[in-house]
């Protein structure tokens, strides 16, 4: 099985997502499921099916977490020498050509995007284009509204 790639911020949010669920909301529920236990007939216990279907919850997430941080490739972009290039990892500040609007993106691991915080997945169209690429080239996609066309404005790796 290939390694995914994960940033160090994003590997660290799904450690301290595990550490919460092992030790905050695991002992939370199995506490709710013992006392939902101690209020006897458990066919008709709301409560105790409601703690059950968290326990589940609780449990599928941990092991999701688990096998995503085994299959990671954790890459730090601050130890790496890209040169100006565009690299996992870098920041991007782009002038769209036909809006002569700016924005700002970070490539990030699949598990890790968020466009509402300009957080983008290394696979999606865009960062493929952007890529290799250099301060001052442009990047040209095809996007569903149509081709999209982008000035390299700076290139950080934070």
């Amino acid at each position: 099985m290939t390694k995914v790639p994960m940033t160090v911020r994003g590997a660290e949010m799904l450690r301290e997502e595990l550490k919460k669920l092992k030790s905050d909301d695991r002992p939370k529920v199995i506490q709710a499921i013992a006392e939902a236990r101690a209020h006897g007939d458990l066919k008709e216990n709301a409560e105790y099916h409601a703690a059950k279907d968290q326990q589940g919850f609780i449990e599928g997430r941990i092991k999701e977490i688990e096998g995503k941080l085994s299959n990671t490739q954790i890459i730090d972009v601050t130890a790496i020498d890209a040169k100006g290039r565009i690299v996992f990892g870098a920041t991007v500040d782009l002038l769209d050509v036909q809006s002569d609007q700016q924005s700002t993106y970070r490539i990030v691991g699949e598990d890790e995007a968020d466009i509402n915080q300009g957080l983008i997945s290394f696979s999606s169209p865009i960062a493929r284009a952007m890529m290799g690429k250099n301060e001052g080239d442009e990047v040209s996609f095809s996007a569903p509204g149509g081709e999209k066309q982008f000035e390299v404005i700076k290139v950080r790796y934070l």
